[in-house]
């Protein structure tokens, strides 16, 4: 896991009024915002497995999606992926039209039924495995995977130290050149964090193919970046 520390903007501003409108505009004050970043590689995944089928009536479309859904469900518990981590994302059954020229009217052509499951898989490198099993069990497309790490918490946490301490080490840069040195914290906001989650594929079909290979993914590092705004009391420097 590599760490690497980022300044999104720093500033010294010195207040002097002689109408004091609020207690921070009677002092020299330092604002800094600053940012924590943290690389990790992700240690799991997460996929949308759609199941389709079309038939003439909505009740034959449904009964063969339920069908081929309890088919991938029955794979994925041999692939190693608990039932919890394989629910319902969506269902719906829907009418197939198609527009007649002839007629210039829509003519109903049968029914299609679509189950969708959301797949969490929480051992990366089975990853591959668990899409191919899915897929050779019956379902239409794998959309959508996105990869993630279970560790975000403590890491998000490691990111938000980080940012305090580079706006304290920002802050004190900024006092000295500015002929004094950083009083105590004043008051410190917290940024919403940013997880940067890189998606492998999106809304791509994968079907079952005649070749042996076993399907591989190599997702790349991700970012978790959380950003702070800090004030801090400026202490000028003793008159000599």
């Amino acid at each position: 896991m590599k760490k690497r520390l980022s300044i999104v903007a720093a500033s010294l501003l010195v207040l002097h009024s002689v109408f004091p409108f609020s207690a921070h505009a009677e002092e020299s004050q330092v604002v800094v915002s600053a940012s924590g970043v943290v690389s990790v590689k992700p240690d799991m995944a997460e996929f949308i497995a759609e199941i389709k089928s079309d038939a003439n009536s909505a009740d034959r479309a449904a009964a063969d999606t339920a069908e081929k859904y309890q088919a991938v469900q029955n794979a994925l518990r041999r692939a190693g992926v608990a039932s919890e981590d394989a629910v319902t994302a969506g269902f719906t059954v829907s009418p197939k039209w198609e527009w007649e020229p002839s007629t210039s009217k829509n003519i109903l052509k049968g029914y299609t039924a679509r189950h969708s499951i959301k797949v969490r898989v929480r051992a990366l490198g089975s990853i591959g495995r668990v899409i191919d099993a899915v897929v050779q069990a019956g379902a239409s497309e794998v959309q959508n995977i996105m990869f993630s790490s279970s560790r975000y918490d403590a890491l998000r946490q490691e990111a938000l130290a980080s940012a305090v301490g580079n706006a304290r080490r920002e802050g004190e840069i900024m006092a000295r050149a500015a002929g004094g040195r950083l009083g105590q914290l004043i008051e410190v906001s917290l940024g919403q964090p940013s997880y940067k989650e890189r998606p492998y594929m999106e809304a791509v079909a994968m079907r079952a193919a005649p070749a042996p290979a076993s399907t591989e993914l190599a997702p790349a590092d991700q970012e978790i970046s959380v950003t702070i705004n800090s004030r801090w009391r400026f202490i000028t420097a003793p008159v000599r």
